[in-house]
């Protein structure tokens, strides 16, 4: 179909990140915008005050009776009673995913992919292109703060956008240039097993378009589609961390930030800093460096700007710096993210003890990955553990935070519940604490703050 002649979309699910962007990307196009969410949030809250119509219920009577496109998540069981409905009555009916390659097939789409580490690597191009002088589009999978938004309204051929592994929606996408910056299980409810989730990062790697360019980091498993990709005319190219053909070296803190080089094909790119903590964040920088350098960003400018890109809400956000306690929020929820996240933690704040608190994301991941998570955990020194939280998800039998608690080897562990958590914090505060989730735990993130303050 045709997104120039929408005029009126409805959205199931609109409140989440990736939803709400393309429901801003309609509002700005002057479309009416009206949706469904479960729960009233900051972000619906701020998707009303721009002119959208949204309610909290399942209910038929709240769809408008002039609809030209349903944008649907399959976070939202298939089930949901207006979904069904908006079926049986023909309805146009897109996922996210199918309306975002809609979106990027008329620009030139820079996509960047991975199990984790893309939103802060999609955003800092975006930042790195808008601020050195392309007028780029972009749709984010976090509110960055240089933007305060998910979503970028530019008026050039460039859009950057979060290619989502998720339900194999980066498989809709052709971007001109790609970035794979980690590939982790995970989604094993959606791919079975871990070499189709490899499989699935191969497929996203060939649709990259004839001529043009893809950037993956020298130690994933990806060299089975390199020659496919050469045969079209694109140009691969691998990057890393004193690894690959492009690499940060050299890195150091500096005033609060890390410091690096960049070596790549024989120039070196000296004095680059992000004012982000922890090797992976480096790592993401060089990809954004690299992804937007190829889409012309010059080098001195972007030099000058990386400095003052801010970062991603709940992507190691620091709510609190007192002289006697740090508390950082972060949207971690796979293993390698927590593992990070701490490392990250006690690099920048050598000698505080570490208390954090883990909201697992979904039965099944934390079933799959349960050991894995409580190894991650074990880098704490203190950690209160709440129950999963389910999302779109039925619960499995036998499966719970208990998995995870009884396999962590540090003593002081707690289960916990929301309620009982805060009166623990005010009967021990941490010197470091470290709020990591994907669910609802950004709900407490305010509640905590104000605890803590003196």
């Amino acid at each position: 179909m045709s997104i120039e002649n929408v005029r009126t979309v409805y959205f199931i699910g609109i409140g989440g990140i990736g939803m709400s962007a393309l429901a801003r990307y309609f509002r700005h196009l002057g479309c009416e915008v009206y949706g469904y969410d479960r729960t009233k949030t900051d972000l619906t809250r701020a998707l009303e005050a721009e002119g959208m119509h949204i309610h909290y219920e399942e209910d038929i009577s709240q769809i408008p009776s002039a609809v030209d496109l349903v944008v649907w998540t399959p976070a939202v069981p298939t089930t949901h009673r207006e979904l069904v409905w908006l079926r049986e009555h023909g309805h146009t009916i897109l996922k996210r995913a199918q309306v975002l390659g809609l979106i990027s097939q008329t620009k030139r789409c820079i996509a960047v992919a991975g199990t984790h580490g893309k939103t802060t690597t999609t955003s800092l191009i975006a930042w790195l292109l808008h601020s050195t002088g392309t007028d780029v589009t972009a749709f984010l999978g976090g509110i960055a703060a240089n933007f305060e938004s998910n979503f970028i309204l530019g008026h050039s051929d460039w859009v950057v956008v979060e290619a989502d592994e998720y339900d194999r929606s980066f498989l809709q996408l052709e971007p001109e240039i790609a970035v794979i910056n980690s590939l982790d299980p995970d989604h094993l409810d959606v791919y079975g097993t871990p070499q189709a989730v490899v499989e699935a990062y191969w497929n996203f790697a060939r649709r990259v378009k004839p001529g043009g360019m893809l950037y993956y980091r020298a130690d994933l498993p990806l060299r089975h589609v390199v020659e496919d990709l050469r045969q079209r005319g694109c140009q691969v190219a691998t990057f890393g961390v004193e690894d690959g053909e492009c690499q940060a070296i050299n890195f150091r803190r500096d005033n609060g930030c890390m410091a690096f080089d960049i070596s790549m094909r024989g120039a070196l790119y000296e004095g680059m800093r992000l004012p982000m903590p922890g090797r992976h964040n480096i790592e993401n920088a060089l990809a954004a460096w690299l992804a937007a350098f190829a889409a012309g960003a010059p080098e001195q400018e972007m030099k000058r700007t990386m400095p003052l890109f801010r970062g991603v809400k709940r992507r190691f956000e620091v709510v609190l710096h007192l002289p006697e306690l740090v508390y950082i929020d972060d949207y971690a929820h796979h293993p390698a993210e927590i593992r990070a996240t701490i490392t990250a933690a006690r690099l920048f704040f050598p000698n505080k003890k570490v208390t954090g608190i883990f909201q697992p994301h979904l039965f099944s991941r934390t079933r799959d990955f349960a050991d894995e998570f409580a190894a991650a955990l074990d880098l704490l020194d203190t950690c209160y553990l709440l129950p999963i939280y389910p999302a779109r998800e039925e619960p499995i039998a036998g499966v719970s935070s208990e998995l995870i608690f009884r396999n962590m080897a540090i003593p002081d562990k707690y289960l916990v519940s929301k309620e009982d958590l805060l009166e623990r914090l005010r009967a021990r505060r941490p010197e470091m604490l470290l709020t990591m989730g994907a669910g609802d735990i950004d709900t407490l993130v305010k509640l905590i703050a104000q605890q803590l303050k003196p």
